[in-house]
């Protein structure tokens, strides 16, 4: 097998793989079934007992942790306190409705530029750590943002938060949508998540991709072959953060508000859990089961107990201790046991 982190053999194995080698398809199965089950989503919510904002939050929350999978999935990069650029995304769009301009282009463009910005800066100073530096560095910058928020009352509104921030019609020129409905809003989140999803997906199989690939699988020996370590860890920072303020803009706008617990660092854990439990380090999609897996689990065991997420926690510690590949990986093992099965059998019935 060839030393070089870069090929094949070493950057996919069976049970530690990140990313396949193969070519990707522009829409995938899992992308197309994605799509629609959330735009189909309002059709059939209510007949299972559930209700029309929780779908768009789940949506949100998949958003938040597909960009995060970039950092920790594809680059090793473990970041705790990513729960500030979320939280930049929405004080930024309420600030520029309430402040600047109430237009929503406006607004959601420049609370992404606002949290890529603030992701570029945070990623000058922690893109040349590794391990346990970066993300130490990552919780002190994301409990300084928390702060900030907190403490600058004339601004951030302290801890009561950014209020009346209102759902601005996307106005399209030729026609304009009034996104006040939790339906109307729903949709318009969908087109954008839909955009993300694929510019995501066609990026982490990209060369851009692949280096990532390598940085987390030896850092050193990716340096080694000429590859800017700095700038690609520099690069996914940045871009995770942006995703992260679309996210929070999407999130400010659902509630119609801002609040600094988002920026916390127990919020923070929670894209983390989401990650790890879907099995973001073994599949694209990991995320988006663990967002759908742990808000569905807030609400359903919050039915019946007030500490949820102490059995939320005892669930997830038993995940990474017995199937630290996730729900993703559950399901990868089962098909790879079904396809082994199946050659078994041909082979047996040759055989005969």
């Amino acid at each position: 097998m060839s030393s070089d982190p870069l090929t094949p053999e070493n950057r996919r194995s069976p049970q530690t793989s990140l990313m396949s080698t193969r070519r990707a398809a522009l829409f995938p199965l899992p992308m197309l079934v994605l799509l629609v089950g959330l735009a189909s989503a309002p059709l059939w919510l209510a007949r299972v007992g559930l209700y029309q904002y929780l779908a768009l939050e789940i949506m949100i929350w998949m958003l938040f942790a597909l960009g995060y999978n970039l950092l920790l999935g594809y680059g090793g990069l473990p970041s705790f306190g990513h729960g500030a650029f979320f939280g930049i995304g929405a004080y930024a769009f309420g600030l520029l409705e309430l402040r600047v301009w109430p237009n929503l282009w406006f607004d959601l463009v420049g609370a992404v530029l606002i949290a890529a910005l603030f992701g570029a800066f945070v990623a000058l100073f922690i893109s040349h750590r590794r391990g346990i530096y970066y993300a130490l560095l990552t919780i002190a910058f994301g409990q300084v943002v928390w702060f900030i928020a907190i403490k600058w009352h004339s601004v951030t509104g302290g801890e009561d938060g950014l209020l009346n921030i209102r759902r601005l019609p996307a106005d399209l020129g030729v026609v304009s949508f009034d996104l006040k409905s939790n339906q109307a809003l729903y949709y318009f989140a969908l087109v954008l998540f839909a955009l993300i999803v694929l510019a995501l997906w066609r990026l982490v199989h990209s060369p851009f991709g692949r280096v990532l690939g390598a940085i987390r699988q030896n850092e050193v020996r990716a340096a080694f072959v000429g590859y800017d370590v700095w700038l690609y860890k520099w690069l996914a920072f940045t871009i995770s953060a942006a995703v992260a303020g679309v996210a929070g803009a999407l999130f400010a706008l659902a509630q119609q508000s801002a609040y600094p617990n988002v920026m916390s660092l127990h919020a923070s854990g929670f894209v983390v859990m989401m990650v790890l439990i879907g099995g973001g380090l073994v599949s694209f999609w990991g995320p988006v089961l663990g967002a759908l897996f742990f808000i569905l689990a807030r609400d359903l065991l919050g039915t019946y107990t007030e500490t949820w997420l102490l059995w939320y926690g005892l669930l997830f510690m038993a995940m990474v201790l017995w199937q630290p590949e996730g729900i993703a990986g559950i399901w990868q093992a089962w098909r790879r046991g079904m396809h082994r099965g199946g050659e078994t059998a041909a082979t047996a019935a040759k055989a005969a």
